[in-house]
């Protein structure tokens, strides 16, 4: 166990296999911090610097054990990054319901089970910071990307709500809303294959782009909702200003498989 005089902040971070997550972690460390980071298999990744834990933030007791973990490790929590997350492509009504409710647990119960656990150790530390990783599809009226889409909703709302309710507890939260990042998401989402005929070919960002806006939040307490670039700001105005020719459009672009 590492002594509880080191003065390091120690951030916890969710989905840390790869992509965000991963380079979230790597982040954190660069900017002279501690890291544990949670993920349900790690691919033989061995870095001293990063504090491997092997969980499924869909169990809340493993959420609570990940907390744990990090509490004896490093002496203290501060920073919560809730970025676990995967994607779903089908209708409403004919895709497994398996498959929706991987969605769900994932999404939103994973995003639950980590900040309950989490709160209870930022608030032993004298404040704190969570980092809701939603998405820019989040006020999208979007067909076939449905369930995804309200998961990120359900989260994106949930910040809200939080951010108020731990004021009182000096915890502030992030709800981070990102657009297309180069990671293996895409390949990774469950459903039908499907393919955007006509969509627009928008440009991504790197994980180390959104890695380092999270570790920005963290160190400016970023007490509200963040869009990285002009063009998510664009697509989430667009989205709720005409979310009918918006679904509409959308609705042409996507065929599924």
């Amino acid at each position: 166990m590492h002594s509880t005089q080191e003065k390091a902040p120690v951030a916890l971070i969710t989905g840390a296999s790869s992509g965000i997550g991963l380079a979230a972690a790597q982040a954190f460390i660069r900017h002279g911090m501690h890291v544990a980071a949670l993920a349900r298999n790690w691919r033989s990744r061995d870095d001293p610097a990063i504090f491997q834990l092997t969980g499924d933030v869909r169990d809340a007791d493993a959420m609570r054990a990940a907390v744990s973990e990090t509490i004896q490790r490093f002496g203290r929590l501060d920073y919560v990054i809730a970025n676990a997350g995967i994607g779903q492509r089908g209708s409403i009504a004919d895709s497994p319901w398996e498959e929706i409710e991987a969605v769900m647990r994932t999404n939103i119960d994973g995003v639950l089970h980590t900040v309950r656990a989490g709160i209870p150790a930022l608030r032993a530390s004298g404040g704190g910071h969570i980092v809701i990783v939603s998405s820019i599809v989040y006020n999208l009226t979007a067909p076939y990307t449905a369930t995804y889409s309200a998961s990120k909703a359900f989260v994106s709302s949930l910040a809200q709500s939080l951010r108020l309710e731990l004021e009182q507890d000096k915890i502030t939260v992030t709800d981070l809303r990102i657009g297309r990042v180069a990671t293996e998401f895409n390949k990774k989402r469950l459903g039908a294959a499907g393919y955007a005929a006509k969509a627009p070919r928008l440009p991504v960002m790197t994980p180390e782009f959104v890695a380092e806006a999270i570790v920005r939040a963290c160190l400016k307490r970023q007490n509200r909702a963040v869009a990285l670039r002009w063009l998510d700001r664009a697509v989430m105005l667009g989205n709720a200003l005409m979310p009918r020719i918006i679904g509409r459009r959308a609705l042409k672009q996507y065929k599924v498989d």
